[in-house]
């Protein structure tokens, strides 16, 4: 079975996506105050777990037709995109380590995808 390439760019953009729930969820819990009245003004936990379920029916609907080996990994390009977004909202460190792990994702989507031919 070989996996079309709508299949595909919907496992891309629901990685992309669901970088937005991270970015949201940690912006949630940097303001996480324990009493209820703080809780109902937190809007970022619930629209972070509000946007990762957009992205869980992404992937969701993406799997159905296409292979979970070549799809599955393809998730992981969301750290991508989170670094990104942690360097540019929560002026997090890019450092040579990450970047590193980011190019052997990178390398390991690659690979896996050619097989995909």
């Amino acid at each position: 079975m070989k996996t079309p390439l709508s299949s595909i760019l919907l496992v891309l953009a629901a990685s992309f996506v669901g970088s937005f729930g991270s970015v949201l969820l940690k912006a949630g819990a940097d303001r996480l105050k324990r009493t209820l009245l703080g809780l109902l003004r937190n809007w970022q936990l619930p629209v972070g777990i509000a946007v990762y379920l957009v992205s869980f029916g992404m992937y969701t609907a993406a799997v159905r037709s296409g292979e979970l080996t070549i799809l599955y990994p393809m998730v992981s390009l969301g750290y991508l995109w989170t670094l990104l977004w942690s360097y540019l909202i929560f002026k997090e460190p890019l450092t040579r380590n990450k970047f590193i792990g980011i190019g052997m994702i990178l390398l390991g989507v690659v690979v896996l995808n050619l097989g995909n031919r």
